[in-house]
């Protein structure tokens, strides 16, 4: 008879793989949101280093993890690889602006930029930073926009000594607004320029998605902007320490220009335009 009831030699090459589900491969890729199948663990790869890959998840916890078939993707079971490598390209600054790898930072410009307080000046310096120093401009804070009209009578904007300014909550009938108008008539009105950005704090300028919301909550006026948020969030917000803390985390999110809010972007390269062309 010809008929074989049990097929052909059971001990060929590949038998054990004959009706097993083939796992499809993934490339490790920065922000990719995966699972890990043991723990459960639901987060973006933030790094990926010696074949293990650090997961973050929405309250900001980190886990490592090594690469393999321990993964879910959507549900799906998948694989985790190193990514291939992708043709050289030019690097780019956090801002999006070409890397100038060889060029040495500019001598101070007389123009300077004035932001209202430390975060702002932080969140500026961590994305626009390296083209700053290539334009020579130097980044300082006023500790409030209260302090703007004696801050130009001590500076002196003239030809060469440009000042721009970034201010919170520039809105139609706020005090920053009316503060920005008597500037715009004043002596030094030439030689300054106030721009703002419609947010309460420069900390709603980080786009909510990096903090796992869909949006900024709204704050009751009662309650003070950054212990509210805080209080969302599910952070500790005793003291000025940990509000600090707090800020630090949320600027650990920030990794380029694409982190940011539009109306915000825009106003910062407003300033570095007005304090570059002389």
């Amino acid at each position: 008879m010809n008929d074989d009831r049990y097929g052909q030699d059971a001990l060929r090459p590949g038998w054990r793989e004959v009706g097993r589900k083939v796992i499809p491969t993934h490339e490790a890729l920065r922000d990719l949101v995966v699972e890990e199948v043991a723990t459960g663990f639901c987060g973006a790869i933030v790094r990926l280093e010696k074949q293990i890959v650090t997961l973050e998840d929405r309250h900001g916890a980190l886990r490592l993890f090594p690469l393999g078939s321990a993964f879910l993707i959507d549900g799906d079971p998948v694989r985790l690889v190193v990514p291939a490598r992708a043709p050289q390209q030019r690097a780019r600054t956090a801002s999006g602006s070409l890397a100038m790898a060889t060029t040495r930072a500019r001598v101070a410009r007389g123009s300077r930029i004035f932001v209202e307080g430390r975060h702002d000046a932080e969140l500026v310096e961590k994305v626009w930073g390296a083209d700053l120093r290539i334009e020579g401009v130097v980044v300082e804070y006023l500790e409030g926009v209260d302090n703007l009209e004696e801050l130009l009578t001590e500076f002196k904007p003239g030809p060469g000594r440009k000042v721009g300014v970034l201010v919170d909550h520039l809105v139609p009938g706020s005090k920053e607004s009316r503060i920005a108008e008597k500037v715009a008539r004043g002596p030094h009105g030439r030689s300054v320029l106030v721009v703002g950005h419609p947010y309460v704090d420069v900390w709603q300028a980080v786009k909510p998605e990096r903090l796992g919301m869909k949006d900024w909550p709204t704050i009751p006026r009662t309650v003070e902007w950054k212990h509210g948020i805080c209080e969302h969030l599910g952070w500790p917000h005793e003291d000025q320490a940990d509000i600090a803390g707090a800020w630090q985390r949320i600027l650990g999110r920030v990794r380029s220009y694409a982190d940011l809010e539009a109306a915000f972007l825009g106003r910062v390269e407003q300033l570095i335009d007005f304090a570059t062309v002389d």
